[in-house]
């Protein structure tokens, strides 16, 4: 079967909404989790879109709230696949608010979803090959090759360590202004 390639911007979807009241905490700013819903919707429908199957989210990147957003704030989320591997898809996604009195505009969060592509059966299904176009695509795929090597070695690193340890216990006294006292 002949490989499929895609490009990034073949895979690009742009939404916004306005920010209403009903979306607000006790504060008066955007619920953050209303935000990663939203990320979460948009994800799916880049990956959807690109795949050309039904996607599930398999993780969800570290989400930084670097700018509140205030009720009547049009929010954009700006999106695209970044990396593929056989069934899944890193999605980036920037999410910015724009004033719309003021037309000032905020970045107040970007993250990466990793969206997995499933079959008919619900078993993870081949996805699109990507084509990069430019040299901002060549640099976020490398950043998730980069970013999963770093993971895989993380996850080695912890899975070898021990449990209760003496040099754990003694390392954490010498750093952290805890006290230990393990039940027997």
């Amino acid at each position: 079967m002949e490989e499929i390639y895609k490009t990034v911007s073949d895979s690009v979807i742009r939404i916004s909404q306005l920010m209403l009241p009903s979306n607000a905490n006790f504060g008066g700013k955007i619920h953050g989790g209303y935000i990663l819903s939203l990320m979460d919707q948009i994800a799916f429908a880049v990956a959807s879109k690109f795949s050309a199957h039904y996607c599930v989210t398999a993780s969800v990147g570290k989400v930084d709230f670097l700018k509140p957003i205030e009720v009547g704030e049009l929010v954009t989320l700006i999106a695209s696949v970044n990396y593929v591997g056989n069934s899944s898809m890193e999605v980036g996604i920037r999410v910015e608010a724009m004033n719309i009195q003021t037309g000032e505009t905020k970045h107040c969060n970007s993250s990466y979803f990793t969206m997995v592509a499933k079959d008919e059966t619900g078993k993870p299904a081949r996805v699109p090959r990507l084509i990069l176009e430019n040299e901002k695509d060549v640099f976020r795929f490398y950043r998730c090759v980069v970013k999963m090597e770093v993971d895989k070695e993380r996850d080695r690193a912890i899975h070898d360590l021990e449990r209760d340890s003496l040099e754990q216990q003694a390392y954490i006294r010498a750093h952290y202004d805890v006290r230990i006292a393990l039940k027997k």
